[in-house]
């Protein structure tokens, strides 16, 4: 049964968001403390001098800024929705839940930590300033605001848990020992977020459809394309910095929450179709790794 699990739980959990998505839409509150609860246990396998921004972090920030530039000006004359909803799906950040994901497939948690932080950060200050253009929209909501707005929902459910861990690693090393060695408990946390975080999303999709099926599929497909193509290309750079499997997820893995708010303020709302198909994909894209390298693993044990 433990074995089955640690395949199929994120499948489960997304079939289940779905399936029970108006129930599940109440536990929405619940989500920040279950990502900071994750990532305090994820953060126990971490050590201060393990995060520091390195040339392998700069190349990404790269590529998430002037790919969705880009991104945006190639899909602009054909439709303006769909190359909104295209574009915020590469700017927005790297996901909070990203270290876990990256520490049960094996990767460096810090790399991916460190990204995370700098990713969510940096878009604090630039994603206003260059929506604002896009969406000609600068005065919905002030520079200030949509900075301390992003600054008061990410960074404490990112930088809180990691000074606890290192708190807890002073205070009581015996403790610490224990959380870092319960490692699981961070992957089933994760399964009961993604599960309300997809009944969220399926909640919010249905209700945001205008009955123009061709360009939702449009950007389903899309955003599909993107996604695969961001954690490949995150892949490959993080390979030649020893760091394949925290490229992949960097890129890959994106804070869908941060973008639908970040289109809803800025850009048209029917753009924000966009992140909320994303979240699907990159969450099959990671239950494709661990099943992946779970059955990876069982074979080494049965040669």
């Amino acid at each position: 049964m433990y074995k089955f699990l640690e395949k199929y739980l994120l499948i489960i959990a997304m079939v289940t968001g779905i399936t029970f998505h108006k129930q599940l839409y109440v536990f929405n509150p619940v989500i920040p403390y279950l990502l900071s609860l994750m990532l305090f246990v994820t953060y126990c396998r971490v050590t201060w001098n393990e995060v520091q921004l390195t040339k392998f972090h700069y190349i990404l920030l790269t590529i998430q800024y002037v790919g969705s530039a880009a991104v945006y000006l190639l899909l602009k004359p054909f439709n303006e929705i769909l190359a909104q909803a295209v574009m915020i799906c590469i700017l927005t950040a790297t996901a909070t839940s990203a270290p876990v994901v990256t520490g049960i497939l094996g990767g460096s948690i810090a790399a991916t930590a460190t990204y995370s932080i700098i990713s969510n950060l940096s878009v604090a200050f630039i994603a206003p300033v260059f929506l604002s253009v896009v969406g000609k929209s600068g005065d919905t909501v002030s520079f200030s605001a949509s900075f301390w707005y992003i600054f008061q929902k990410v960074m404490p459910i990112l930088l809180v848990p990691f000074v606890l861990a290192l708190l807890l690693a002073k205070i009581s090393p015996k403790a610490h020992r224990k959380v870092r060695g319960a490692q699981i408990v961070s992957f089933y946390l994760w399964a009961t977020a993604l599960t309300i975080v997809i009944g969220n999303v399926t909640q919010f999709v249905l209700a945001h459809n205008d009955g123009n099926y061709s360009l939702e599929l449009t950007i389903a497909g899309l955003t599909l394309v993107v996604c695969l193509m961001q954690f490949i290309f995150g892949r490959k750079i993080g390979s030649r910095f020893n760091n394949t499997v925290a490229g992949g997820q960097s890129l890959g893995q994106k804070n869908t929450v941060l973008a639908i708010w970040l289109t809803q303020t800025y850009l048209n709302p029917l753009a924000s179709l966009g992140p909320g198909l994303y979240v699907l994909w990159q969450n099959l894209v990671n239950s494709w790794q661990i099943w992946r390298k779970k059955k990876l693993e069982e074979k080494v044990l049965n040669e």
